[in-house]
């Protein structure tokens, strides 16, 4: 078997075998581990809400009121304000003083980074357990409850991870993306906590046990996904990653290609740094039940330049004028008759019975998503299934294009990341769906 037949197959074989596992492992914590009802507490331990916030003059002030009568009876809430050059620091200041009961307000300057800004929230906060949420996140009433029950129940969790839902919902990209983030955050996520260990808490809404966040050194900035890295650091701690889909938070997501490719291209990145930064996993058998995330990250990479390449030499068939026959490409020699060459091997874009197995199985992925995620969103979600089709049509090509990109990225970038940031694609409509 040659080198692009080998090729062929590990893009094929390689997302179907995730599917199935995806499916199975996702049902799997459906039926075992998802509570139907609120969790009753014992006792309240307090929380301290933190909001790092860098240019977020449209979406500041819904966050923070929307956190302002939470079905908890002690916490606070905490917006840093990193270097923003917009209105932001002006509206913040203004919510204090009508809400300096439970509202407290960082001004730091310069813009240093979200990392940073999560640590001086930290530093100040008064609370045992710590919430962090993005600026535009606008969480449900109950989610501290839910994300207290595991910090109280079990002390060896470090961190809880939330439910991200989409709520902006009027374009082709953001309707993709309800179905995306049900898929490939709730699915995944069900998956990874059942086999044991999580790559990564979602920055968007993720509750931390302080001790735990002081433990492994708070959040570190030599990466541009903090909450990759600081999954990381607390499991080489051994803290335990929980997920907890009743932990409901309503974010925004970017609707223009620009907007996700920047977002995309940003998650790839931070992911190659963090396996380039917790490569030492493999030099210590402690860390073992790591190792299968890590290995499954690099393949999946892998298989995005893989896919790419497929999709490079299919082009180039095409645009050459030789067809595809398997892995042979037939042309017609000077005499007009049909020769065989063997320089080069490609496949189409969707080759023939095993590209419709894919799109059948990521169809059936994005079902079972939703299935599982009805409870969440009742009849909501059904009507964007129709959307998900353009998911494996033109979205596998703009993540494995990202992959790529990320990785060159930290691969051949000077020494050193730029710690700033900037508020990224909020979208271009808004339907609040609490």
């Amino acid at each position: 078997m040659g080198f692009f037949e080998i090729l062929g197959l590990f893009v094929f074989i390689y997302p179907l075998y995730m599917s199935i596992t995806w499916m199975i492992g996702g049902l799997l914590f459906s039926m075992r581990r998802e509570k139907g009802a609120v969790p009753d507490l014992k006792h309240h331990p307090f929380f301290s809400v933190i909001v790092p916030a860098h240019d977020e003059e449209f979406v500041i002030e819904e966050t923070v009121l929307t956190l302002k009568d939470l079905n908890y009876p002690h916490y606070e809430v905490i917006v840093v304000n990193d270097g923003s050059t917009d209105g932001t620091a002006e509206i913040l200041d203004r919510l204090v003083e009508e809400n300096a009961a439970w509202l407290r307000i960082i001004h730091l300057e310069p813009n240093s980074g979200k990392s940073k800004a999560l640590n001086a929230g930290i530093l100040v906060s008064r609370g045992e357990f710590l919430l962090a949420i993005d600026a535009d996140c606008l969480i449900e009433k109950d989610v501290l409850t839910w994300m207290a029950w595991h910090l109280i129940e079990f002390p060896r969790v470090g961190a809880v991870t939330g439910n991200p839902r989409v709520r902006n919902r009027t374009t082709l990209l953001g309707k993709i993306q309800v179905g995306e983030y049900s898929n490939i955050i709730g699915l995944i996520k069900r998956t990874q906590r059942i086999l044991g260990k999580v790559l990564t808490v979602s920055g968007v809404i993720a509750a931390y046990r302080r001790s735990a966040v002081l433990d492994c050194g708070l959040f570190d900035s030599d990466t541009v996904t903090e909450d990759i890295d600081i999954t990381w650091k607390l499991q080489k701690k051994f803290w335990d990653i929980r997920y907890e889909p009743g932990a409901i938070a309503w974010i925004l997501v970017p609707e223009t290609i620009k907007g996700l490719w920047q977002q995309r291209v940003r998650w790839a990145q931070g992911g190659v740094e963090v396996l380039k930064k917790h490569f030492d996993i493999f030099r210590d058998v402690r860390y073992r039940r790591i190792v299968p995330i890590y290995l499954e990250y690099f393949t999946g990479i892998l298989w995005a330049h893989a896919f790419v390449l497929m999709v490079v030499l299919w082009i180039a068939s095409v645009l050459t004028g030789l067809a595809v026959e398997g892995y042979n490409i037939l042309f017609l020699t000077e005499e007009g008759k049909m020769g065989v060459g063997g320089f080069v091997y490609a496949s189409p874009l969707y080759p023939r019975w095993y590209g419709a197995i894919l799109g059948l199985a990521c169809l059936l992925e994005f079902m079972t998503s939703f299935i599982i995620d009805y409870r969440y969103e009742k009849k909501a979600l059904s009507r964007y299934y129709f959307f998900v089709i353009w998911y494996p049509a033109g979205y596998w090509i703009l993540s494995s294009l990202a992959a790529i990109k990320g990785f060159f990225n930290v691969a051949f970038r000077r020494k050193g990341i730029t710690v700033k940031w900037k508020s990224p694609d909020r979208g271009i409509h808004t339907l609040r769906l609490l």
